[in-house]
């Protein structure tokens, strides 16, 4: 059985994923995968706020591509932004996707089976004793009591046209911070016990607000909440490192 790789919140810098991926062994100098039976996580949030999200995006599918069972991806809010000023592009969702770093670049490059396979995305999933998700945030349980309940609720969400539905869930994937302070332990453990697993792995919330420090100071995924919970945004957009982190 392979190693287990994550990745979170990209946010356009194409570069520095190449390069962990390449200095993990996971791809080759051409894009091509080459990690065999390791298995590559990537916990959304690949565009806006950096230069070349539509860059990360074809990556990330032509990997995907390569090896479908290899390389997972999980829907993040800014994915869902993305989807939605695509979708509605007259609504609120162009102001709320011009605050939080939206690229006019990425949108203008976005084909119709990019549509498709953004409203594609699982929201949440388990590798192992892993529960991956993109927001540290007990709000997917507003979809369902399992992992596959969550995921289908959501995808007939994705798939249908109603604007308000849409940014009802981009809005609940930004919220943030539910596994911090005293309590953070125990309701770690009930999503755990809900959801499966031994240990949630998240990214959204940079390291760097947890820990009360510059990003720049980030060094390394975060392990916290009784070791129940792991956050690996390194904080990228801010002047911290892209995590690439081994989980096993």
């Amino acid at each position: 059985m392979g190693s287990t790789f994550a990745t979170s919140d990209v946010h356009g810098h194409l570069a520095d994923l190449r390069a962990n991926l390449a200095g993990a062994g996971l791809v080759d100098a051409d894009d091509r995968w080459v990690g065999g039976d390791a298995d590559l996580w990537i916990l959304g949030d690949l565009v806006d706020r950096g230069p070349d999200g539509i860059g990360v995006v074809r990556l990330v599918r032509s990997l995907q591509d390569q090896a479908p069972d290899r390389v997972h991806m999980l829907l993040g809010n800014h994915e869902a932004l993305m989807l939605g000023m695509k979708l509605f592009p007259r609504t609120r969702f162009t102001e709320v996707w011009t605050m939080n770093g939206g690229r006019r670049s990425d949108q203008d490059s976005l084909t119709d089976e990019d549509v498709a396979w953004l409203r594609s995305l699982p929201l949440v999933a388990r590798s192992g004793e892993h529960l991956m998700m993109h927001s540290d945030t007990t709000g997917y349980l507003g979809w369902g009591g399992s992992v596959e309940e969550i995921n289908a609720t959501v995808a007939t969400m994705l798939a249908g046209d109603d604007p308000q539905v849409h940014f009802d869930l981009f809005a609940a994937l930004t919220s943030r911070y539910d596994f911090v302070g005293a309590d953070g332990p125990e309701v770690a453990r009930s999503l755990l016990s809900t959801l499966g697993g031994s240990r949630v792995v998240h990214g959204h919330s940079i390291i760097s607000t947890l820990l009360g420090v510059r990003s720049s100071q980030v060094e390394g995924p975060l392990l916290y909440a009784d070791g129940l919970v792991v956050d690996i945004d390194g904080g990228r957009y801010d002047g911290g490192p892209l995590l690439l982190v081994q989980l096993d």
